[in-house]
């Protein structure tokens, strides 16, 4: 932004007028830019100092120019053909409607409205007047990639195959030699930032019989985004092994790799699986913001009443706080949440993971290397010799890390763990199962958390209705009491899916004297569940029913999530 430069110092003094950042801020910012050299407002923005949205909006107030969101703006196609897309990616810009009463003025969504080279480019092109309003460079980006991105990757492919076909044989070396080309270069790329843009945790690339499908998880479900011819599938795979770190030759084998991406001015860190199948290997690439696994606790979806309880349970110098759910219900980010929460300069943080998902400041993370003899086991023996405070162990898979875990908790030390189980009560089982005293278990857990991720209806378009006899005996209402509820629609907001952003479920078990007393004696988790039910937990199916009730998601959602309590 051209602009940002030439009013630095009143840009700088607006955002302090308005108590957006303070003077150290500030000067902290101009001492970033001294050394790195380009915009405040950029530096601003990629040091988290100030929010991108916040930051555009308080240059659009300067500027006296309107700001708009353009992810909250249907565009017209017609309008979009007025202007090359090229044109449109130069200059970062992008016209969205004609002004009212005004046919012949064409309001567009600009990164810089100063640019009056861009401005009149967009007049000789159109031959309209330009009335120039600002807005961020992710809403930009989430557009263009939405209008223009898949016609880009298309003629990426095309490009690639008339190379393809203009060679007469097909070789390994020739596959090793087009991993490099362009047109595979630009396909991955795309791939990834497409789907960081829409909110995807999982990229899924299938080779099949006849083409390959990929495919994208967003907000815990599925979609078809794409297919491609399978002549593309072996220059794909290898382009994502060379970046991942991985074997170019091995086809074989299943492999794991790691990528890290830089997509809208966020780092994203990749997680790669490639596993052979009967059509060729299947890639399945978990993308992680490093800055969305540490959240503030209010985001995770806590209301005040758990937020207590988590704030207690954190709050004990020694124990076990266990965090259950399967795969993908946000374990992690509970975890690191916690982690973030304790860390604090006069406690020693100590991590065993695999992977670590994510690199905290002040924290030290330990990588489980079985090659190397490191297990979690053997990882926390030598852990407990550094002099931690604080111990996460990344998941508690067998007696003996258990049992390590137990004795670092009872010695005066914090652990934190995850396990795959349904529900808070059925933990205190799993570790008895897995040779553990049921009184060393009743000494040593503080806590479990059970927890599950429901997707958040689309605000914009989410339907009112009646609820069904059974829905109101599901959640504890007569016959005759009146409940709305709310169900999925789908609009251009939600890609049509009905259904945006996701938000926790939690069964937080406080191990008070009673359930302590019940896991001691040996209690079935049914019997641990009535006595934490007592002393007032809320299962998984209470918290679901309560979402759905608010309208924050549909009832359909809460029985998937809570279908075993």
């Amino acid at each position: 932004m051209a602009i940002m430069n030439r009013r630095r110092l009143r840009l700088g003094d607006l955002l302090i007028n308005q108590g957006i950042i303070t003077e150290e801020q500030l000067q902290k910012g101009l001492e970033l830019q001294k050394q790195n050299g380009g915009k405040l407002g950029e530096v601003l923005v990629d040091n988290n100092i100030v929010s991108e949205e916040t930051f555009v909006k308080v240059l659009g107030e300067q500027l006296h120019l309107e700001y708009i969101d353009l992810t909250n703006v249907k565009i017209d196609e017609k309008i979009l053909e007025l202007v090359p897309s090229n044109i449109l990616q130069k200059y970062g810009m992008i016209p969205f409607e004609f002004a009212p009463d005004r046919p012949n003025v064409l309001r567009v969504a600009m990164l810089d409205p100063l640019d009056m080279e861009a401005i009149d480019d967009i007049n000789i092109v159109t031959n309209l007047q330009v009335e120039p309003v600002i807005t961020t460079r992710r809403c930009l980006n989430i557009v263009l990639d939405k209008h223009f991105g898949q016609k880009e990757v298309y003629s990426a492919v095309s490009e690639y195959e008339k190379e393809k076909e203009s060679k007469l044989e097909e070789s390994e070396e020739m596959y090793n030699e087009d991993v490099n080309n362009s047109p595979i270069v630009q396909l991955v790329k795309a791939m990834i930032e497409q789907a960081v843009r829409q909110r995807t945790s999982d990229i899924h690339i299938e080779p099949m019989e006849r083409q390959v499908r990929i495919r994208y998880r967003i907000d815990g479900a599925l979609y078809e985004r794409m297919t491609y011819s399978t002549r593309l599938l072996a220059a794909i795979v290898a382009r994502i092994k060379i970046i991942g770190g991985m074997d170019i030759s091995e086809k074989r084998k299943p492999q794991d790799g790691r990528i890290t991406q830089v997509v809208d001015r966020q780092e994203y860190d990749i997680r790669v699986s490639i596993l052979p199948t009967v059509y060729g290997e299947k890639v399945v690439m978990r993308l992680t913001s490093k800055n969305a696994l540490t959240l503030e606790k209010k985001r995770l979806g806590f209301n005040d009443d758990e937020l207590k309880k988590f704030d207690h349970i954190l709050s004990n110098p020694h124990g076990i706080l266990l965090v259950t759910g399967p795969t993908g219900s946000g374990k992690s980010t509970t975890l690191y949440t916690a982690l973030s929460e304790l860390n604090k300069e006069d406690v020693n943080i100590i991590t065993v993971e695999d992977p670590v998902e994510a690199n905290i400041d002040g924290i030290n993370q330990v990588q489980v290397n079985p090659k190397a003899n490191l297990t979690f086991a053997s990882a926390l023996r030598s852990i407990l010799r550094q002099d931690p405070d604080i111990i996460m162990i990344g998941e508690i898979r067998d007696g003996e890390t258990a049992s390590i875990a137990v004795q670092a908790s009872i010695t005066g030390h914090l652990v934190v763990s995850t396990l795959h189980t349904n529900s808070a009560a059925s933990t205190v089982t799993r570790l008895a199962d897995m040779g553990i005293e049921n009184y060393l278990i009743a000494d040593s857990v503080v806590g479990i958390i059970a927890q599950r991720l429901v997707r958040r209806l689309c605000p914009d378009c989410k339907e009112e209705y009646e609820a069904h006899v059974d829905e109101k005996e599901m959640l504890g209402y007569t016959e005759d009491q009146p409940l709305k509820l709310y169900r999925p629609c789908g609009c251009d907001k939600c890609d049509d899916t009905g259904y945006k952003g996701r938000i926790g479920v939690y069964e937080i078990m406080e191990v008070t004297p009673d359930v302590r007393r019940a896991i001691a004696h040996n209690a079935d988790a049914e019997e641990i569940k009535e006595v934490a039910l007592k002393d007032g937990m809320k299962t998984l199916r209470m918290r679901a029913g309560e979402y759905a009730i608010e309208g924050i998601t549909s009832m359909s959602e809460a029985i998937r999530v809570s279908f075993d309590s």
